[in-house]
C-alpha cells in the first residue's frame, strides 16, 4: 500500500466505524467463537508477496469481527466500560498518522506540553489541590507499579535500585482484600514479595479498610524488625465498588511517615461531579492518585492519569540519563519519560483535549449522572423481585445481586448457571464475582452511549432467564 492510496482507504474505513458504532447494538455483546477459531482461520505462515488491501479488509470482516467482544455496544455491563467516544477516535487516528516517539521533550515539544496542560485540566475538573501534578501512564497497572516503586526506594533510603533488597529489612506494603490485581503484581515485579503485601481488615457497607486494623499492623511490623513502606487505598474496587476511608486511612499513613497512594481507576472519573467528592474526602493528603480517563470518561484506551503531590521522589525512583537522551540549551522542561517505568512514550494527551472541547464538562457530568440514576433504578427493580437479593450497596452505577429461590440448596451454581445463560443469550453482558465467598452477579453501568432503555433491558433480560433456568 502507498500513501496515495491512503485516503480512499481512510475514508472507507471510517464509514466502517461509523456504521459499527451506529449498528453495534445489533450484535450479540460477547463474541460466540470457540477456542481456536479464530487462530485456525489465519494462514500457518506469513505472505511472501503482497497482497490488496480488498482481501485483507474482506479477510478483516470474515475472521476478525466473529471474534470481537463488543466493548462499545450499549448494552456492555461487565467489567469497566473500556470507552471510544468519536472525538477520542478521531484523535487517536491523528496521532497514529503524526506517529512521535514522545519520550522527551525535545522529540515532541507539543505532546510534552499539551500533556502537562491537559494534566491540570483534569486536576481542576477532580477539585484536586494546584501542589498535584500529573503524568500520562498506558493504565492505571503502571501508575501502581510506579507508586510502589517510589515507596520501596523511599522505605530503603534510594539505594533498592543500586544494591537490590538482599540484607535489608522486609519492605511491608498495606492494603485490603479489595484492591485490584494489579496491586499484587506490583508487589512481585518490585521484588518486594506478595508474603509482604499485608491485607487488612475491611468493615463496613462499603468494604473499606479500617484504619485501627492498619495501624495495629504497621506497629506491630515495626516490633518484628520489618520496614512499612506504604499504603495502597482503593476507591471503586472492581469487584463491588468498595472504598476506603480515605482521610483516616492516610492520617495513620502520615503519622507513620508512609507513602500513600490512592486507586480510583474507575471511580475517580465521578469526582468531576461534586456530589461524589465526599466519598474520598482527604484524598489531597495522598503521595498519588490514578484514575483512568478511559473507563468512564468516554478517552480512548490507553490513558491513565496520575497524580503526584510530589513528583521529586518518583523521578528519584525512576529517571536515567545518558547522554543520547539528554536535552541541552533548554532549562525547565518535563522529560515525561522520568515519570514512567517505559521509555518511550505515545501521544496521549490530544485525545484528551479533543474528548474535553467536544464534550465539556458538563456534558460528561450529565453522562455519568445519568448512569448512577439508571443504574439506581435497576437496583432497586431487582430489589423488589422476590426471588432476588441485592448483594452489595450501590456505589455510583456499581451493585451487585443474586437470584435466591426458596429451595435451591446451591445458589452458587445456580448464580453461574445464570450469567453464562445472560451471556450467552447476547442481548447483555454481566460478569460474577464472589462477595465473601459466595457467587453474586455484578452490574456497572458506563459505556458512553447506553440509555436508559439499555438499562431497564437487563432487568427483563436476567428475570426472564433466572426463571427459565428453575
Amino acid at each position: 500500500m502507498k500513501w496515495d492510496e491512503f485516503g480512499a482507504w481512510g475514508a472507507r474505513v471510517s464509514e466502517w466505524a461509523q456504521a459499527y458504532h451506529q449498528t453495534v447494538g445489533d450484535r450479540p455483546v460477547r463474541a460466540r467463537t470457540r477456542p481456536g477459531e479464530v487462530l485456525n482461520a489465519l494462514p500457518v505462515a506469513p505472505p511472501e508477496t503482497p497482497e490488496s488491501l480488498e482481501e485483507v479488509f474482506a479477510d478483516f470482516e470474515r475472521v476478525v469481527m466473529p471474534g470481537i467482544t463488543h466493548w462499545q455496544h450499549p448494552r456492555f455491563f461487565a467489567y469497566f466500560a473500556s470507552n471510544a467516544a468519536p472525538a477520542s477516535v478521531l484523535a487517536e487516528f491523528l496521532a497514529m498518522a503524526l506517529a512521535p516517539q514522545c519520550m522527551l521533550w525535545q522529540t515532541s515539544p507539543a505532546a510534552t506540553e499539551m500533556e502537562t496542560r491537559m494534566m491540570d485540566w483534569l486536576r481542576r475538573a477532580l477539585g484536586l489541590p494546584e501542589p498535584f501534578q500529573g503524568v500520562i501512564q498506558d493504565s492505571a497497572s503502571s501508575a501502581t507499579l510506579a507508586a510502589v516503586l517510589t515507596m520501596r526506594e523511599r522505605a530503603l533510603n534510594w539505594t533498592g535500585n543500586s544494591e537490590g533488597l538482599a540484607g535489608n529489612d522486609r519492605v511491608r506494603i498495606y492494603s485490603t482484600a479489595e484492591v485490584h490485581t494489579s496491586i499484587d503484581r506490583a508487589i512481585w515485579i518490585s521484588g518486594i514479595g506478595i508474603a509482604n503485601l499485608v491485607r487488612i481488615s475491611t468493615r463496613g457497607a462499603g468494604r473499606g479498610m479500617d484504619p485501627e486494623a492498619l495501624e495495629a499492623a504497621i506497629l506491630a511490623d515495626r516490633e518484628a524488625g520489618m520496614l512499612p513502606a506504604g499504603v495502597i487505598l482503593c476507591v471503586g474496587g472492581t469487584s463491588t465498588g468498595a472504598s476506603d476511608p480515605i482521610a483516616a486511612c492516610l492520617e495513620v499513613a502520615e503519622r507513620h511517615g508512609l507513602y500513600s497512594h490512592v486507586d480510583a481507576a474507575w471511580a475517580g472519573s465521578a469526582m468531576i461531579c461534586p456530589e461524589f467528592r465526599h466519598l474520598w474526602e482527604g484524598v489531597e493528603r495522598a503521595d498519588s492518585i490514578v484514575f483512568n480517563p478511559h473507563k468512564w470518561l468516554g478517552v480512548q484506551f490507553d490513558c491513565s492519569a496520575h497524580f503526584l503531590k510530589n513528583p521529586d521522589s518518583l523521578v528519584k525512583t525512576l529517571a536515567i540519563s545518558p547522554e543520547f537522551l539528554k536535552t541541552h540549551g533548554a532549562d525547565g522542561i518535563i522529560n515525561y519519560s522520568e515519570w514512567s517505568v517505559p521509555l518511550g512514550r505515545r501521544f496521549r494527551a490530544l485525545k484528551i483535549w479533543f474528548v474535553l472541547r467536544a464534550y465539556g464538562l458538563e456534558g460528561l457530568r450529565a453522562r455519568l449522572r445519568n448512569h448512577v440514576a439508571w443504574a439506581r433504578q435497576l437496583h432497586d427493580r431487582l430489589a423488589a423481585e422476590p426471588d432476588f437479593e441485592i448483594v452489595t450497596q450501590q456505589m455510583w452505577s456499581l451493585f451487585t445481586f443474586r437470584y435466591a429461590p426458596e429451595g435451591v440448596a446451591d445458589l452458587d451454581a445456580l448464580n453461574l448457571r445464570l450469567v453464562n445463560a445472560i451471556n450467552d443469550d447476547g442481548r447483555i453482558y454481566l460478569t460474577q464475582t464472589r462477595v465473601d465467598g459466595a457467587m453474586a452477579i455484578r452490574f456497572q453501568a458506563g459505556q458512553f452511549e447506553t440509555t436508559e432503555a439499555d438499562v431497564m433491558m437487563v432487568h427483563d433480560v436476567v428475570t426472564e432467564i433466572a426463571r427459565g433456568l428453575t
